[in-house]
């Protein structure tokens, strides 16, 4: 019997309030289907349901939920207890509890134990996409969407009125630009690498201002989340705690208090439910489109829940795509099916026309774009000290199938992408090596790794980076000389360590190691752990370009720094791999 199968007298269609992309229709929701036992699929709608009734046993779920919806679905538990809704003719005890997303996405990537409940409803599916990242034993199964917030930016009513709201509309990119013009306009966060919202608007905010930025648009990107790594605050319930608590120019004044908060619509209503009008939020909804939180309703450890869990917790599910179950998340402040929000709902919130608050949310951020956020933010909240070492052996001359590049140019090319991610804080250096290249030394500095903004002469750092990047040049008859090169690199990346930045060495070869005279894989390993000091880390990153490299030498060679290897057949990915490397060294550190 499918584990998706609803109670025998029980069917819906699942829930969805997602938002439908511009111009084409999407069919989201789960198809919740039974197989009876003449093997006819039979879908029954919720409007035959039969509430009430006695229950001869009783059958326990155990949910897990993002803080912000926890109340909602114990509600919705509450009043199914009150109602005994049944699931195969037992009555279905539903037990909530809030935990934080990303803690309970952590929990379930690293696969160890029993997580100890059935069901888990984090506030957006970039949750369910890092739980399953690890490929351990805790399995998620997405079953549909129960609710879903817009992420906007509230502000308090002086500093909103300052910027022409309602009847003034802004752009992600304009709207934190404001906040970067002085301190008349301080804007707070939620710490991205903890919340979806400020994840999701991170990645909204950067590939705004990358589109209109053009050249310029990684660099402006990085300097707005630098802007907002000032005022970043550990979770959204953290955040609203910064806001000036009242209109005297005491607290309006302070520093330390934020005049204007990226937040869900939902979290706002909550806010202004109980602030009263004069602490009351407005919220500007960008015209470049609002990203939300879609609430996914997921069970784990779908094939070790019996039959009557598994069928159970999707009865709970369905209880919120009925009339009862879709007031109850808007009473909380939660938009429901794919009609467009109550204007009750966004008044509350603080949402006005001509305020755009109805429009079709913008689409969900790739994984690779939230791979770059994320590894963006690593870097630019810690600021980074990163030595680069890359293979000039003569096989990356060598060209890449359909680019009519060599591996060469294109490693240039997507080395200099990188380097327009850093802020002038971050520090970058970088070596070259093949074998004996500088006399006996398979390796050779070319730049030290200091300030990208420290100026020498009529230059930057940054200016000297790019242009050694541009001069890598293949050597002819070189060979990969991996072993030695590596081990000297991480001595020094080791010696200099720099104390609260992110300190990591960056390795690009395409082939394993051909110097017979270096030493043995083995006493690198020992010797790599050995210098690793978990106090001051300082993960290698070690990437294989091209068909020739040994994915499983890069893995071992970096993981005994609590680093991590990766492969790329195109060298172009390499931009895209360093950054995800970064954001998940950044995450253990």
């Amino acid at each position: 019997m499918g584990r998706h199968s609803l109670p025998d007298e029980y069917g819906t269609d699942a829930p969805d309030p997602r938002p439908r992309p511009r111009g084409r229709s999407v069919a989201i929701a789960t198809a919740l289907v039974l197989t009876v036992a003449a093997g006819t699929a039979v879908a029954v709608r919720s409007d035959l349901l039969a509430f009430g009734g006695s229950c001869q046993d009783t059958v326990s779920l155990d949910v897990v939920a993002a803080p912000a919806i926890a109340p909602a679905l114990r509600a919705a538990a509450d009043d199914a207890r009150e109602k005994d809704v049944t699931s195969d003719g037992a009555c279905i005890d539903v037990r909530v509890s809030a935990r934080d997303s990303y803690k309970v996405a952590d929990e379930l990537r690293t696969g160890e134990g029993d997580p100890g409940y059935d069901v888990w409803v984090p506030d957006s599916e970039l949750w369910v996409q890092r739980a399953g990242l690890g490929g351990k034993q805790n399995k998620v199964s997405p079953a549909g969407n129960i609710a879903s917030s817009p992420v906007g930016m509230a502000m308090i009513p002086s500093a909103a009125k300052t910027l022409g709201w309602p009847r003034k509309t802004y752009s992600w990119p304009e709207l934190t630009g404001a906040a970067m013009k002085g301190d008349k306009l301080r804007l707070g966060a939620a710490d991205p690498a903890r919340s979806a919202t400020g994840l999701l608007a991170l990645a909204k905010l950067s590939t705004s201002a990358k589109k209109a930025g053009g050249k310029d648009g990684d660099t402006r990107a990085a300097g707005m989340a630098k802007a907002l790594s000032a005022r970043t605050s550990d979770s959204d319930s953290q955040l609203l705690d910064t806001l000036a608590r009242d209109s005297s120019g005491t607290e309006q004044g302070n520093p330390r208090r934020n005049h204007a908060l990226i937040l869900s619509e939902q979290a706002a209503f909550e806010h202004n439910a109980s602030a009263g009008e004069e602490n009351s939020l407005d919220m500007f909804y960008p015209k470049d489109g609002s990203p939300r939180l879609d609430y996914p309703y997921t069970l784990v450890q779908e094939d070790e829940l019996s039959t009557d869990q598994s069928r159970a917790a999707l009865r709970f599910m369905t209880l919120f795509s009925d009339e009862g179950g879709r007031a109850i998340l808007e009473k909380h402040g939660f938009r429901t099916g794919t009609e467009g929000p109550s204007e009750k709902l966004v008044t509350a919130a603080g949402g006005r026309t001509p305020q755009p608050y109805d429009d079709e949310a913008s689409e969900p951020p790739s994984e690779k774009e939230v791979q770059e956020t994320l590894g963006m933010w690593t870097i630019t909240v810690q600021s980074a000290r990163l030595s680069t070492v890359v293979d000039v052996s003569d096989s990356m001359g060598e060209f890449v199938p359909g680019q009519g590049r060599t591996r060469m140019e294109v490693t240039k090319s997507s080395l200099l992408q990188a380097l327009a991610g850093f802020t002038d804080e971050d520090e970058i250096g970088l070596w070259e090596f093949a074998t004996l290249l500088d006399g006996e030394r398979d390796y050779r500095k070319l730049v030290p790794t200091e300030r990208l903004g420290d100026r020498k002469g009529e230059g930057t750092q940054r200016d000297r980076i790019s242009e050694a990047f541009g001069d890598l040049t293949p050597i002819p008859g070189g060979a990969t000389g991996l072993y030695d090169t590596t081990l000297a690199a991480y001595k020094e990346a080791t010696s200099t360590y720099a104390s609260g930045k992110f300190n990591a060495l960056v390795v690009l070869t395409d082939g394993a190691n051909q110097d017979p005279g270096s030493i043995a894989r083995s006493n690198l390993v020992s010797q790599l752990e050995n210098l690793s000091d978990p106090k001051r880390p300082v993960p290698l990153i070690a990437i294989a370009v091209g068909p020739n490299a040994d994915k499983e030498e890069v893995v071992q060679i970096a993981e005994a720094t609590g680093g991590s290897g990766h492969q790329v057949d195109d060298p172009a990915q390499i931009h895209a791999v360093i950054l995800k490397a970064i954001m998940e060294a950044g995450s253990h550190g």
